[in-house]
């Protein structure tokens, strides 16, 4: 819980800075919109790759130069398949908070890079008939380490992708390797 309200403060006060920087700077803080199709996995040998979607909103804060700031708040779609049996699925569903720094290489042409604050919100199993709760098997946090690129269109709309490696252990008690989670994101974003 204490990292939950850890993970808001943090989101609070970028967004209130963003703010800040919105009125000293000569260009403008913009908000947005982005969604799309993650395809997520777990570091274990009997796990393959799963579909997922992801959503939320965003700030993009200039800082210097081609430099910006973007935090996030997403909804994220994560987990596995079992890869002798893929009816067997693990889905963890988290709030997860990016920080990315990004680089305008052309104006409309981007690359990121930054941490990830992710705080599950679900963690179940499932088959083809059955849902089991797996909340104490699984972690409530993950933090990661994306990299990143993009390309706006003049009309604010832009496309984006996006690999987020897990680094820490989403295996709750863990006495064997650490599993983490491994995601690739695809998507679109909107610039107000």
């Amino acid at each position: 819980m204490k990292k939950l309200f850890l993970g808001l403060a943090m989101s609070a006060g970028t967004l209130s800075f963003a703010q800040e920087q919105a009125a000293s700077s000569a260009s403008p803080v913009r908000f947005g919109l982005k969604a799309g199709l993650n395809v997520a996995t777990i570091s274990s040998d009997d796990a393959k790759a799963k579909a997922g979607i992801y959503g939320g909103v965003f700030a993009n804060i200039p800082v210097a130069g081609n430099f910006s700031l973007q935090p996030e708040v997403l909804y994220s779609g994560m987990g596995a398949k079992n890869k002798d049996n893929p009816g067997i699925r693990l889905n963890l569903d988290y709030i997860s908070f990016p920080v990315m720094v990004q680089y305008n290489i052309y104006p409309a042409v981007f690359l990121e890079a930054g941490p990830q604050f992710s705080f599950a919100i679900d963690k179940r199993v499932k088959n083809d008939t059955r849902s089991m709760d797996a909340t104490r098997v699984y972690n409530g946090f993950d933090f990661g380490l994306g990299l990143g690129a993009g390309y706006y269109f003049e009309q604010g709309f832009g496309v984006t992708v996006r690999y987020v490696a897990g680094l820490t252990n989403i295996i709750e008690n863990s006495q064997g390797d650490a599993i983490r989670n491994s995601l690739f994101q695809v998507g679109i974003a909107y610039k107000f």
